[in-house]
């Protein structure tokens, strides 16, 4: 039976008020410490949700494409950060430094490959019927997979770091700086994203898109280039979630992408898909649940995953616009 609730029973039957208090608060104290262990380890795995559901909800706003390849962005990601790192290892070591780089050059290269499927298989797909576009990117999915699959021989691969396990306690409740700093790095790419989309001209313009593409054609504005640079971006997310899923688990699969594909559409989703603050809100809100979850009785982790989906469908028969998404309302 999960920690959270199971009590020491055979102490407490004892009638004396002292032993009978402070068995209650040691049973409260030890409670609060699965809590809050539980609670940060939610907020890692939800911000690893977060960092993907932005690709899927920033691509849905723009030209209303589900993109399933998007998860194996994700683990193309990793792969192009593990390589990198094993490259700069020699010169870096294995720290912070070297993940760093590691982690940018595999932003750009996945964010770029991105573009190139966007190009290849998108962009002449944008006036056929969303079944076909969807369709092509299950297609573009598999030979993701399936391509790094066969450069891998199927094998999970050892993504080697030299970041120790040193950390903060907080009575029982220990966050490793790795956790930190994997938390931190999310915050910030999330939080860059938000000021670009409201501060810049290329922002505007994306968010112009969403909503009119025809009028901001006739306005002048590229609306091919900003496409291309929304999926850069999405894929560059991607990929940064990739390497930190890399550093975090200790190893790279190429069918990583595929459930967290799905969690991150599901955050999406939950949050409202096509809203930026709802794809975060819904990743730390799955992230958290799941890992709560697991402690109820009868839901172990092996049940993780069909309560994340559960919720997904309860969401959707209660407030299927999800929690920051607003009905669109069509024109005839």
């Amino acid at each position: 039976m999960p920690l959270l609730f199971c009590f020491p029973v055979s102490v407490c039957c004892k009638r004396e008020p002292e032993v009978l208090g402070n068995c209650i608060w040691n049973i409260a104290m030890s409670h609060l410490d699965i809590i809050l262990q539980q609670l940060a380890n939610g907020v890692i795995l939800g911000s690893f949700y977060a960092l993907v559901a932005l690709g899927y909800t920033m691509v849905y706003g723009i030209i209303k494409l589900l993109n399933f390849a998007h998860g194996d962005l994700y683990m193309v990601g990793g792969f192009v950060g593990f390589v990198i790192l094993s490259a700069v290892s020699g010169l870096l070591g294995e720290g912070w430094a070297a993940i760093t780089c590691s982690m940018v050059l595999s932003m750009l290269a996945v964010g770029l490959l991105g573009v190139i499927i966007q190009r290849v298989a998108y962009q002449p797909m944008l006036n056929a019927p969303r079944l076909s576009i969807l369709i092509t990117a299950l297609a573009v999915s598999m030979i993701l997979s399936n391509g790094v699959m066969a450069v891998t021989d199927g094998e999970y691969l050892a993504f080697t770091t030299d970041l120790g396990y040193d950390g903060l306690d907080f009575g029982n409740v220990f966050i490793s700086y790795t956790q930190l700093m994997l938390v931190v790095s999310a915050a910030v790419l999330m939080i860059v994203l938000t000021l670009f989309v409201h501060k810049t001209l290329y922002g505007k313009a994306m968010r112009a898109i969403a909503i009119d593409q025809d009028a901001c054609r006739l306005m002048g504005i590229n609306v091919n280039r900003i496409i291309a640079l929304t999926f850069f971006i999405g894929s560059s997310l991607a990929a940064a979630a990739g390497v930190m899923a890399g550093v975090y688990y200790g190893s790279l699969h190429f069918s990583m992408g595929f459930v967290i594909g799905l969690k991150a559409f599901t955050a999406a989703v939950i949050g409202g898909i096509g809203s930026i603050p709802g794809a975060m809100l819904g990743g730390l809100t799955l992230g958290i649940l799941e890992a709560f979850g697991t402690q109820l009785p009868f839901v172990g982790s092996e049940w993780k995953d069909v309560f994340s989906f559960g919720l997904l469908i309860l969401l959707l028969i209660v407030k299927p616009t999800g929690m920051l998404g607003k009905t669109e309302i069509e024109r005839m």
